[in-house]
């Protein structure tokens, strides 16, 4: 007898567990699609349909751009329909007093949620996956990684920390590099001022596998009082000859073009040892935010659907906009937010594993002070 009743608990769960999936499901959806176009109608959208009108884009061409448009804000446009979606649904099932039925035949408010969570826990893994993935490939599509970038500049040291060889390029790009500078640091050391033996100036120079080669060089050399003692043109001279180095070095410019969501993970972390290696401290604590950022982002699905759930149960006389206004307050909050501890990481206020981290931790805080709050 035990055994059936079992049964009949757990087949009773099932139907439940699909009826509250399904509707959360419908209802997240219908939310992620008016967030993505509020988010891309402003500009993107307006724009798209002007070239289409006047002939610039044909209909692929405007589905393409909006298509990859879409791709680029998926990962937060997600976060927010579950949150929104589950507030609706469990605020209807409040209303319609269903949730009272479910705790009144035995199920806790834990176990209400549970398909929520586990949907949460779903899209959390594809949320994830489009950060690494998706978003890279839309952006380069977009053509956001082909921009010239400009004034790079980078400090060989020597085995003490003294400052040896310095290489400014001015306009580089994949292909090419032109208007480059390299100041060759004296041996002498001063307290007062730093000094240079050379200075090497180049229209262009090329990257082989072990080297840079500057081509047409014109070649200064200064004594120690800092007076050019000698000028010459020198056709070919090698640079950053050290082992591994030129590769590192042709990295490192290229991606300091980037934006953070031109770069898989994989290739955050591999920038972020280049950036600590070269000591760009700065860049280094940003991007090692924004890595630690895409590892705990996809967290928010599951915490957002937990807190649309505690915020859409209500008596069912209750004022139905107090969820709704706090939920876009919360996602407003956040997102407005993101670019602030990005800076605070940045310079160095808060570790950058801390700067990712503390909107999960109030999120966090928000759901026990809500369960408190409502009893839950």
């Amino acid at each position: 007898m035990v055994n059936i009743i079992n049964k009949i608990k757990n087949y009773r769960g099932s139907i439940l567990d699909r009826y509250i999936l399904l509707q959360v499901i419908f209802a997240s959806l219908i939310c992620v699609t008016l967030f993505i176009i509020v988010w891309i109608a402003p500009e993107t959208l307006l724009k798209v349909v002007r070239r289409l009108l006047t002939g610039e884009y044909n209909a692929w061409e405007a589905f393409r751009k909006l298509a990859l448009e879409t791709a680029k804000i998926l990962a937060n446009a997600i976060p927010v329909g579950i949150l929104l979606g589950s507030i609706f649904t469990f605020d209807r099932l409040s209303k319609n007093s269903e949730l009272a039925i479910m705790r009144g035949i035995g199920l806790s408010f834990t176990r209400i949620m549970a398909p929520v969570i586990a949907l949460g826990a779903v899209l959390a893994i594809f949320c994830y996956f489009v950060n690494d993935k998706v978003i890279p490939v839309a952006s380069q599509k977009l053509g956001e990684a082909k921009a010239l970038g400009t004034n790079f500049v980078y400090v060989l040291e020597n085995p003490d920390g003294t400052p040896k060889q310095s290489i400014i390029v001015q306009d580089f790009n994949t292909n090419s590099i032109t208007n480059v500078t390299v100041m060759n640091f004296a041996k002498e050391k001063y307290t007062d001022a730093t000094t240079f033996e050379s200075i090497l100036f180049a229209k262009s120079a090329c990257k082989e596998k072990d080297k840079w080669v500057l081509n047409n060089v014109n070649f200064y050399e200064i004594d120690s009082n800092g007076i050019y003692k000698k000028i010459k043109k020198i056709p070919h001279i090698p640079i950053l000859e050290e082992e591994g180095k030129a590769q590192e070095v042709f990295d490192l410019m290229l991606n300091t073009t980037k934006k953070e969501r031109l770069f898989t993970n994989y290739q955050i972390s591999m920038h972020t040892n280049l950036l600590k290696k070269a000591k760009f401290s700065d860049e280094f604590r940003y991007f090692k935010a924004k890595l630690y950022q895409r590892y705990l982002h996809p967290l928010t699905c599951i915490l957002f659907a937990i807190i649309g759930c505690m915020l859409g149960f209500s008596p069912p006389r209750s004022q139905r906009l107090i969820g709704f206004t706090i939920a876009v307050g919360m996602v407003f909050a956040y997102y407005i937010t993101l670019p602030f501890f990005d800076m605070l990481a940045q310079k160095a206020v808060l570790t950058p594993f801390l700067a990712a981290a503390f909107p999960m931790i109030l999120f966090i805080t928000t759901i026990f002070i809500i369960k408190k709050v409502k009893d839950l």
